[in-house]
Parts: C-alpha cells; sequence; structure tokens
C-alpha cells in the first residue's frame, strides 16, 4: 500500500442465491430481498435504499465484480475486505470470493474478514432460530481453514501490512483458543513460504485489547447500544413498542458519529472504522437499528475524524476501514443510491486529495 493513508472497504457477499438461503428464507433469496422490500416505519424515514449506477446486480456475475471495482478505485478505495464464512469446515458466500481469486479478477487489492459468528435468524425477525452455528472443532478444523484460504493468502493482489497477509476476525475473543490459533497459522504460513500474518480483531465494546490475545491491531467498530426509544413523537411505534416489546432504536447520526472515534489513541495499534449510515431495519424491522438523517456532509465530519486517527498510527499502518462497500439491508454502504449518488464517495475522494 503506498498511498499515506489507506482505504478499505468491508465488502458482503450475500448477492447471490445458496442453496442454504434458499431453504431458510425461500427460493432466490439474496440480500436484495430485505432491501427492496423495506418501507419506511415514520415520517422521514428514508427507505428502501435503491441502488443507482450498479443496480440490483448478482455477484456471480464477472461484470458487476468489476464494475464495484472500478468505481471504488475511482474514488479512492485502497482496497476490499471481503467477508469470509467458515463454520467447521463448511463454507458459506464463498463464489464470488472464489471467483475473483480463480480468475485473476477485478485487479483489485484485497483482504478476508473472518465473520465467525453464527447464523440466527436475528435479522429477520426470529433472534432465537440457529441457522448455523459456529464452531471450533481444533486444530484440524483450523488447518482445513488455513489450507483453504492458502491460495487467496498467496495471491499478489491480497493487502499486507508489516510485509504479512491482513487477516481479520470479527469476533476476535469468541475464539475459545486465540493464541493457539494464531500460533498454529503463523507456523503454518511460514511453512508454505509467507512471512506469517497481520491478525486484526473487531473491537466492539472499547474494551478489548488485542495483544491479551496475540493479535496485532483492532479495529474501533462501536456502534451505539441497541436501547428501545420510541417516543410518543411516533404513536404508532410506541403503542407496538410497548404492546409486543419492539426493541426498536432510534439515533441521530449528527450526535452519534463523534461517539464512533476515539479522542485518545489506545497503548496498541487500533484502526478506526468509518460508518457513512445505519439503518437494518430491512433486515430486523421493528428490532432495528437507525442511525437517523446521514447527509455526506456529516460523513465528511466523521470521515475527517477517522483520518485524524490515522495519521498518528504508526507509518505503513495508517489505515481507516469503512463499514461497508454494500450492507445494503443495514443502510451502510458506499455504493451510490437514487438518494445521494456519487455524494458519499466523493467525500472519500476529496479528503483523500488534501492528504
Amino acid at each position: 500500500m503506498t498511498n499515506p493513508i489507506s482505504t478499505i472497504a468491508f465488502y458482503l457477499p450475500q448477492f447471490h442465491p445458496i442453496p442454504e438461503n434458499d431453504i431458510w428464507w425461500g427460493k432466490g433469496f439474496t440480500e436484495w430481498t430485505n432491501t427492496a422490500k423495506a418501507k419506511p416505519l415514520f415520517k422521514g424515514h428514508e427507505q428502501p435504499h435503491v441502488p443507482a449506477d450498479l443496480g440490483f446486480y448478482d455477484l456471480r456475475c464477472a461484470e458487476s465484480r468489476q464494475a464495484q471495482a472500478s468505481l471504488a478505485k475511482e474514488y479512492g478505495i485502497t482496497g476490499f475486505c471481503y467477508y469470509h464464512y467458515w463454520f467447521g469446515g463448511k463454507r458459506l458466500l464463498e463464489r464470488p470470493f472464489n471467483e475473483v481469486i480463480d480468475s485473476r479478477q477485478p485487479d483489485m487489492p484485497f483482504c478476508l474478514c473472518w465473520a465467525n459468528q453464527t447464523w440466527t435468524g436475528i435479522w429477520h425477525g426470529a433472534p432465537n432460530k440457529i441457522l448455523i452455528e459456529q464452531t471450533y472443532p481444533g486444530e484440524a478444523d483450523y488447518r482445513a481453514h488455513f489450507d483453504a484460504l492458502l491460495p487467496a493468502f498467496s495471491d499478489p493482489r491480497y493487502i499486507r501490512v508489516q510485509g504479512k497477509p491482513l487477516f481479520v476476525v470479527y469476533r476476535p475473543t469468541e475464539l475459545p483458543d486465540a493464541r493457539a490459533f494464531i500460533r498454529l497459522w503463523t507456523e503454518w504460513a511460514q511453512a508454505a513460504g509467507l512471512p506469517g500474518f497481520y491478525f486484526v480483531g473487531i473491537n466492539h465494546n472499547d474494551q478489548w485489547k488485542p495483544q491479551a490475545d496475540g493479535f496485532d491491531a483492532a479495529i474501533l467498530q462501536k456502534l451505539p447500544p441497541k436501547k428501545p426509544n420510541v417516543t410518543w413523537r411516533h404513536p404508532l411505534l410506541k403503542l407496538g413498542q410497548l404492546r409486543y416489546k419492539h426493541q426498536l432504536t432510534i439515533h441521530q447520526y449528527a450526535a452519534i458519529h463523534p461517539t464512533l472515534t476515539r479522542k485518545e489513541q489506545p497503548d496498541y495499534v487500533e484502526f478506526p472504522c468509518a460508518i457513512p449510515n445505519w439503518d437494518n431495519t430491512p433486515r430486523s424491522r421493528l428490532n432495528g437499528l437507525i442511525l437517523q438523517d446521514s447527509t455526506p456532509a456529516l460523513f465528511a465530519q466523521h470521515f475527517d475524524a477517522c483520518l485524524h486517527n490515522a495519521r498518528r498510527l504508526p507509518e505503513g499502518q495508517q489505515i481507516v476501514f469503512i463499514k461497508s462497500w454494500n450492507e445494503w439491508a443495514e443502510g451502510n454502504h458506499l455504493e451510490p443510491d437514487l438518494q445521494y449518488g456519487h455524494a458519499y464517495l466523493e467525500v472519500v475522494k476529496n479528503r483523500l486529495a488534501r492528504l
């Protein structure tokens, strides 16, 4: 990475049908299913988010993946961090990334984030319904996981920090023995001719310190807590909350975005994470979390704070992560929509041009 500050956007692959989602949610289900059928819950609630330039794409299509990469590069995105799913030997949603590796296209830097969470129906109003459980069977499974990803780690497009492939773990504290996982993967990487890994865990609560579990760095990804706070300003929603115990939580983006970055750098490397917006009601409906009234101008303030914190990091480790490139059903996406077009992308491009 040659720019003073690199920008890596998280990338969701759930824009193509898979047999498991067909069974759980109906034939042909993708992330677009919930995105497109979303409705506003109150006056001023902007739903649905409708894609502009790229349309309702299918990630099995190479042209769609290339169009994403071209747009991202145009606006200064250094690379994508693909969410990767591994459940005790079973992979899900792996096809788009496998095709990126096999075809060697698009020519866009990338890294991986192991989204190590049990899948439940919480996105769709059924939090107690387990779809597939995240398990950690032991060393043999860690080895199979490493071997499955070795072609990616060896790819010249793979993003490296301090010469090492950057690997993100979404829930580092859920690893039963994080140090054993890191030690084994490091040994196998070195045996395969790699220098090891630059391990990064996502810090969701301000308390986790990467060095405690052998990680090299953290990503601060701190959303406000979900506490049902609907007032009588929205009487029908308030009645529903009281009667049905809905957990709908609404915060103003203007009030929240300053809390998404730290004022003081901790005693370890922690990358800031820029969040352009958040509204997961297309998935969670009346149990969702909304950051209301995000605008490109407010996002510019937040992105400036992220760049400020990235500048304080050691040379070669000045990175801003962005959540996300395309999480449409959570309302956090840089990809253009019909409301704002390229405005959020323009913020990224213009702010980076000032460095």
